[in-house]
């Protein structure tokens, strides 16, 4: 069998890489000694993507928001069978999730990793879909829904997300709304799943002490023959204003203690690759710096109450959105907002000193070196990194070249008054 080799020898890690007959991409890191295996069948199809040229049309098709994620669901329902039994028969736990970017079934297990493998392929790719069967979908996720809608912490973010975004659909929630899911059909969700879930657009990672000649060969026997292979998927996301649509939202509901997410939103979107991972870890590093548990300014305002336990800062992004988040449970949102602004407004020099972004820069490449031992911590970011245009095993020498100079002008062109939104769930 020829495949492709790519080996770091910093991390001293190996991937090989080769395509199925029918056109999956199949990656796999052996790691010899390991009891557990793993394994991520993937779409590049997530939630956002509810317009786009299905395969064989000229013109775009809207799809009802949701789709993605109740696609998912009805991929568990098997004509004479039931997937998670299959799975649990053989000692092995199978599980999915739906992202705004992404759709991935995984499963892992210590045994019988070859026969999990064909199950699989196998339920990915034979969907049972019928009228009934969807009908009764849409009342188990329309239940789902309204569960999400009485959480507080899930309302607290998506209020944050739609004070951001005027147009972009990552505003609304990944298993859509009560209406949007009324609007599916059975024939909506066979040409989304022609379209998204064609060979070409997935992704195979396998990950454990195996032997890739077999793994290739257990795919090539279980995978199913389609008819349409295509290249890049033409998808349609509306133009999004740099600015954000709304400065402060607020809603009440049941919870013991305010609730908030305050959200920097990105103006610099438009890109993938290496440049996007780079921006992804570059922004990390400043909220750490900024806002991290060794900063004076957290311990600060931890003990004047403004915080708790709960605070936390992360940023994230795709090729069409991205935004830095500062989340937690406040007495005073208000005045913490206020606080937050103080800081992004001096000087960037004065609020990032150099030795504390060699010492964080230095955390993160402990951090991920570490990662590299946990075989769940590269199946969960192989697949993510790939679609993102981006190689694993190019992390550490990316991380690695990142320079203060790259902190200083990030710092002053993402953390701006104007870009930020903040969301307030106060209690009844």
């Amino acid at each position: 069998m020829t495949y492709k080799e790519i080996y770091n020898d910093t991390i001293d890690e190996r991937i090989l890489s080769t395509v199925s007959t029918q056109g999956i991409r199949i990656f796999f890191m052996p790691k010899e000694g390991y009891s557990k295996k793993y394994a991520v069948f993937s779409t590049d199809y997530g939630s956002i993507d509810n317009i786009f040229v299905p395969i064989g049309a000229r013109d775009r098709l809207e799809v009802p928001e949701g789709i993605a994620h109740f696609l998912e669901h009805k991929l568990f329902e098997e004509e004479d069978g039931d997937v998670f039994e299959k799975f649990s028969n053989i000692g092995a736990q199978v599980n999915a999730f739906t992202s705004f970017n992404q759709t991935s079934y995984l499963f892992y297990t210590s045994n019988n990793f070859y026969t999990g493998l064909e199950y699989l392929i196998d339920f990915v790719q034979n969907p049972y879909l019928t009228d009934e069967n969807v009908e009764k979908e849409k009342g188990i996720i329309g239940q789902e829904i309204m569960m999400y809608e009485d959480n507080p912490g899930w309302k607290v973010y998506f209020n944050l997300l739609k004070a951001m975004y005027h147009e972009h659909p990552i505003r609304i929630d990944i298993a859509g709304t009560i209406d949007s899911i009324k609007a599916i059909s059975k024939e909506l969700l066979y040409t989304t799943y022609e379209t998204f879930y064609n060979p070409s657009n997935m992704v195979l990672f396998v990950i454990g002490d195996l032997d890739f000649d077999e793994i290739v060969r257990v795919v090539n026997k279980a995978e199913k023959e389609f008819d349409l292979t295509t290249g890049d998927i033409e998808r349609i996301i509306p133009d999004e204003p740099k600015e954000v649509k709304d400065r402060l939202v607020e809603e009440k509901m049941t919870t013991s203690m305010p609730m908030f997410y305050m959200g920097f939103k990105d103006a610099d979107t438009g890109y993938k690759g290496r440049k996007m991972i780079k921006k992804d870890i570059v922004t990390n590093i400043i909220l750490d710096m900024l806002f991290g548990e060794s900063t004076e300014f957290y311990n600060k305002l931890y003990e004047e109450g403004l915080i708790d336990t709960s605070f936390g800062a992360f940023y994230t992004c795709k090729e069409s959105y991205g935004h830095s988040l500062l989340v937690g449970q406040s007495n005073e949102p208000e005045t913490l907002h206020n606080r937050i602004l103080d800081r992004i407004k001096l000087p960037a020099d004065e609020v990032l000193k150099e030795d504390d972004f060699i010492r964080i820069k230095r955390k993160e490449l402990g951090n991920f070196i570490m990662g590299m031992n946990s075989i769940e911590f590269i199946a969960n970011n192989f697949t993510d990194l790939f679609f993102s245009g981006f190689m694993i095993t190019d992390y550490l020498e990316l991380l690695k070249e990142i320079k203060y100079d790259d902190i200083i002008r990030r710092f002053n062109s993402h953390f701006k008054e104007e870009n930020l939104s903040l969301s307030i769930i106060r209690p009844l």
